[in-house]
């Protein structure tokens, strides 16, 4: 397994094709180093708090790997990856961003496999012969799944464009030419591999679309536009948030050549389908960990500016937090439901319940927003005004500044302080409006996780259940 620093290395070498406020730039750019630092935690995995969990046994070596290179063979597999979820977004304030190429993996284990035993294809060797090699350079995934659409009410071969959606250009006798653009792509800049799955249900008029398969994330023809987000920097202040962030990647693949050891799927439209809605079941269950990890700050930082407001103990305060508390542990309870409740897939690994997944997912997203605005309200108005923090600095300035943020006369001026930076951070900053926006979309937006409930639900079984109270024959 790699260190932090083997894992920068490595990405220090790569060839420069990240473009980030109209310049080409090196992969340990000041404005990209924040998300390096939140996957450079994953590789931590000797430090106490993960023990028994940051690191899993291959299915196909038997050697010890990073947890986020793992396949998911039982139950419990399901629930130690949503647990270290859970750790590491405390460790690091959010997302962990990493869960992404291990649900891409995931979703892969159990399409190819299927596609294989229905149509004779060699999917699934190839998949697990790729796997092998990730896993033993302990390797860091994006999955890029989210084409740009272009015109939402057609189908990838209805577009006036076809390269809106990720298409296969030419089949060569070596591999194939692929040509369009991915959105979304979260650690695009900071990753090794980029691994592209399909977006939707495909006909089969889209068979060219219908494709899966992985590139080095330098590769050639493949550029990253990338958009950089994080907590506003500490020149006085220092403290652990401040360090992390994210970027988020327009991905284009121009004439981008993949050998056939790399492709994964390609023109079999009906396994396209199944592979997006997996690896959405698998992302969405990752959504039950890091999601809870988001409400644990929440709860604590509502619970902490409570206390230093000196009204920890109102009656309307403790309600609040019980609310912030049902949010966010119902949300990891589904998670906990669809890892005991998982079936196994042909390839015998995992997946789980797709109904508790979604539930789950569904419940996060439509909470969200209230649980920043409880947040809000028992922080008051001082985030969005709080003067900069240069002002603190100054000794001149700190001497009223310090006198009149007092509140608890327990809680020292300077903590005040940190509370209330913190809080800006997380109400009023560009960082805060990206995460409240992922809160509802990442991993899908509800109506999705609707579609996929519905989809998927018993009602029969709920009618027949009425019928038989009510004394209906049928």
């Amino acid at each position: 397994m790699r260190t932090p620093e083997e894992y920068l290395e490595k990405l220090r070498s790569m060839r420069k094709n990240v473009h980030l406020n109209g310049e080409l730039v090196d992969r340990d750019h000041p404005e990209i180093m924040p998300g390096v630092r939140v996957i450079s935690e994953t590789f931590k995995t000797d430090d106490p708090a993960w023990k028994g969990t940051a690191t899993a046994v291959s299915h196909l070596t038997g050697k010890t790997i990073n947890r986020f290179c793992h396949i998911h063979r039982t139950t419990d597999d399901l629930l130690a990856k949503q647990k270290m979820t859970r750790l590491f977004c405390r460790r690091t304030g959010g997302c962990i961003q990493r869960c992404m190429g291990t649900d891409a993996l995931n979703a892969l284990s159990v399409v190819t496999k299927a596609c294989d035993d229905a149509m004779g294809t060699e999917y699934h060797d190839r998949f697990n012969a790729y796997l092998e090699w990730f896993q033993e350079n302990d390797l860091v995934g994006n999955a890029a799944q989210t084409d740009v659409k272009g015109d939402r009410s057609k189908r990838p071969h209805e577009q006036v464009d076809p390269d809106l959606y990720v298409r296969v250009v030419e089949k060569k006798k070596d591999g194939i030419i692929v040509r369009g653009a991915k959105a979304h792509n979260t650690i695009g800049p900071y990753c090794d591999e980029i691994i592209v799955l399909p977006t939707r249900l495909m006909t089969p008029e889209d068979r060219d679309w219908s494709v899966a398969f992985a590139v080095p994330a330098d590769a050639e023809g493949v550029h990253q536009f990338v958009r950089a987000t994080h907590p506003r920097p500490r020149r006085f202040l220092k403290a652990p948030v401040a360090e992390f962030g994210a970027c988020d990647s327009l991905t284009v693949f121009d004439d981008v050549f993949v050998p056939w050891e790399r492709v994964f799927l390609c023109g079999e439209t009906m396994y396209a389908g199944q592979l997006a809605a997996l690896f959405a079941t698998y992302h969405r269950h990752s959504y039950t960990g890091c999601k809870a990890a988001v409400s644990d700050i929440i709860v604590g930082a509502a619970a902490l500016v409570a206390e230093y407001n000196g009204v920890a103990k109102a009656p309307h305060v403790r309600d609040k937090l019980a609310e912030l508390v049902a949010v966010g542990e119902l949300v990891y309870a589904a998670g906990i439901a669809a890892s005991v409740n998982a079936q196994p897939s042909s390839s015998g690994t995992m997946v789980p319940d797709i109904v508790f997944t979604n539930v789950g997912r569904y419940h996060a997203g439509v909470n969200v927003m209230h649980e920043f605005e409880i947040l809000i309200d028992l922080a008051g108005g001082l985030p969005a005004t709080l003067p900069p923090e240069d002002e603190w600095a100054d000794p001149e300035s700190a001497r009223f500044l310090e006198k009149y943020i007092m509140r608890n006369p327990d809680v020292s001026a300077e903590n005040q302080h940190r509370c209330f930076r913190f809080l800006s951070d997380m109400l009023c900053s560009s960082n805060s409006g990206v995460m409240q926006v992922a809160g509802i979309h990442g991993g899908g937006s509800p109506i999705m996780e609707k579609i996929a409930i519905t989809g998927l639900y018993d009602f029969e079984e709920k009618k027949a259940i009425v019928r038989y109270l009510a004394g209906i024959t049928t």
